[in-house]
């Protein structure tokens, strides 16, 4: 019998919609409640990324997420700004269904991140089945390393920069996603703004074709997942899309119920 554990299901899961062309559209998690990723998962998103970047989340608290999410069989990934293979392994240890790397630039950060996701001969991560991606050791040994050989934890590279230190081909090859991160994007080229750019288009336009050139999957992050922004963003290919945050949506929700308050007629004083 084939062992596993929801998190080896996640990550097949994902996996089997991204190598069948389907897309999978997920969102951010900045905020540090289980009621965010529980939101996500009943509102229907195929996965969450928790952001170890860009939020204010501690440690304990992305992993405490990462595990409430495992528990309830909603993939959850995590942002991380660079490799640090203690990290990502207690990360991946806490039910994480994958990694995703900002600002990659070199073919030898997505050697690291494979090096540091993979036990060997694959990679260098270091073993352990105290944990509850192992099921606490309900399976032996050379069980869990089979189910993680056969459903490993995905890989998502942000391509964020002008131009990479190394060819995008050998950048992105190794990744189960190519990201291409438009806000840092536009930045790097010197534009104010992202949408409607030639020079940026043409970036996004690059990246998707290495992602396609390497058999990786194309990705990017919008702010809504409506069709016209998907498409100015040059993301029509792309079967990874992140969609806003929790943070985000709150804050949308907050200023636009506000602005109804403050066009609320005053009392009426000869109201009962």
């Amino acid at each position: 019998m084939t062992w596993e554990t929801p998190v080896t299901e996640a990550r097949r899961r994902l996996r089997a919609a991204l190598a069948a062309g389907r897309r999978v559209t997920g969102t951010f998690v900045k905020l540090p409640t289980a009621d965010c990723v529980d939101l996500a998962r009943q509102a229907g998103f195929d996965f969450v990324v928790v952001d170890g970047e860009h939020s204010a989340l501690p440690d304990e608290t992305v992993l405490a997420l990462v595990r409430h999410a495992a528990a309830t069989g909603l993939p959850a990934l995590v942002r991380v700004p660079s490799v640090d293979p203690a990290w990502v392994n207690r990360v991946l240890e806490s039910g994480a269904a994958g990694v995703q790397l900002s600002m990659l630039t070199r073919a030898a950060e997505t050697a690291a991140l494979v090096a540091a996701t993979r036990y060997a001969p694959a990679g260098e991560r270091s073993v352990s089945l105290a944990h509850p991606a192992a099921g606490f050791g309900a399976a032996d040994l050379a069980a869990y390393l089979a189910a993680e050989e056969r459903d490993p934890p995905l890989l998502v590279g942000q391509i964020e920069t002008a131009a990479t230190r190394d060819p995008l081909a050998d950048v992105v090859r190794g990744l189960d996603v190519a990201f291409v991160g438009t806000t840092d994007l536009a930045v790097s080229l010197g534009l104010a703004s992202t949408p409607g750019h030639a020079a940026l288009g043409a970036r996004v336009a690059e990246i998707a074709e290495a992602a396609r050139a390497a058999g990786t999957s194309f990705g990017g992050w919008v702010a809504r997942p409506e069709a016209a922004l998907v498409d100015a963003a040059g993301l029509g290919s792309a079967a990874y899309v992140i969609a806003g945050s929790d943070l985000q949506f709150l804050g949308s929700a907050l200023r636009a119920t506000a602005a109804l308050a403050r066009e609320l007629p005053g009392p009426d004083p000869g109201a009962s």
